[in-house]
């Protein structure tokens, strides 16, 4: 006699998160690559409601701090935690329900069109109620990224900006609470890199929590809540970047003289190399 084979159930989606509740953290975290120490004892926060923005030089261990908060990369020492749990104790399909991950660069083998591409942003819906939604979710995606107009074109065709945002449109698709993004705007121009980042403000205003790593401080400072300056894989400040953009902290980190300037209108944090006349 065949027993029937046992289904396990999928993994419930998180309760909605209250603003200023702890969506992951990194408590003296240390992670190696190549043997070589590329974090070592860094304290990091992630909040919902909040945007925090990871900066500091080349090598500073920005994108490895992501990688480690999204569990793609094993630390050696210290703690992570995601939704409170270290994140050794989520499986594959719970954690993919409660954090997104955008990496660097997006490379597909198959010539996938766009909408396929933003629709493997539902798979961790896959079998639970919310799967219903999946035809209204990527359509939003596809239109807040503004990549709507070639959602039949082949990903493999795009421009490296309008992939860039491909991969994002997935990543808002999958409706984590929790963003984790590698700099997003890199490939983008002035205007998509403003539409991404109130993209951002946006899933923070509404509940999420947003780690997002930047090069650019201008555009941390104008739509971060927080901002972590990385050094040597050292987290050399944490807070508002009002008050962690400093001339002379700016300047020490990043080997290089700069200015902190208040914008004429907004009296928002302007940074700025500074040049000799």
């Amino acid at each position: 006699m065949r027993l029937p084979r046992l289904v396990p159930p999928r993994p419930a989606p998180p309760a909605p998160a209250a603003p200023g509740d702890v969506l992951a953290e990194a408590e003296d975290v240390r992670v190696r690559l190549g043997g070589r120490p590329v974090l070592d004892g860094v304290d990091v926060t992630v909040r919902a409601g909040q945007v925090l923005a990871l900066v500091g030089p080349n090598g500073a261990g920005k994108s490895t701090l992501l990688g480690a908060l999204a569990a793609d990369l094993p630390a050696a020492g210290g703690t992570v935690r995601v939704h409170g749990r270290p994140v050794a104790d989520w499986s594959p399909a719970e954690l993919a329900l409660r954090r997104a991950v955008l990496p660097q660069s997006a490379a597909l083998s198959f010539p996938f069109a766009v909408e396929e591409v933003v629709r493997m942003g539902r798979a961790p819906h896959a079998g639970t109620p919310s799967a219903d939604e999946d035809d209204a979710v990527v359509a939003e995606a596809m239109a807040r990224t503004e990549v709507s107009a070639f959602a039949g074109r082949p990903f493999s065709a795009l421009s490296g900006g309008e992939r860039a945002r491909v991969a994002l449109a997935r990543v808002l698709a999958q409706r984590a609470p929790l963003l984790l993004l590698d700099e997003p705007t890199a490939a983008l121009d002035l205007r998509h890199q403003e539409l991404v980042l109130r993209l951002c403000r946006e899933r923070a205003r509404a509940g999420d929590a947003v780690v997002v790593v930047l090069h650019d401080l201008g555009l941390a400072a104008a739509y971060a809540d927080r901002a972590a300056v990385l050094r040597a894989g050292r987290v050399a400040a944490d807070g508002p970047p009002g008050e962690v953009f400093r001339a002379d902290l700016l300047s020490e980190v990043y080997d290089q003289p700069v200015e902190v300037l208040p914008h004429p209108r907004t009296g928002a944090v302007l940074v700025t190399p500074r040049r000799d006349p």
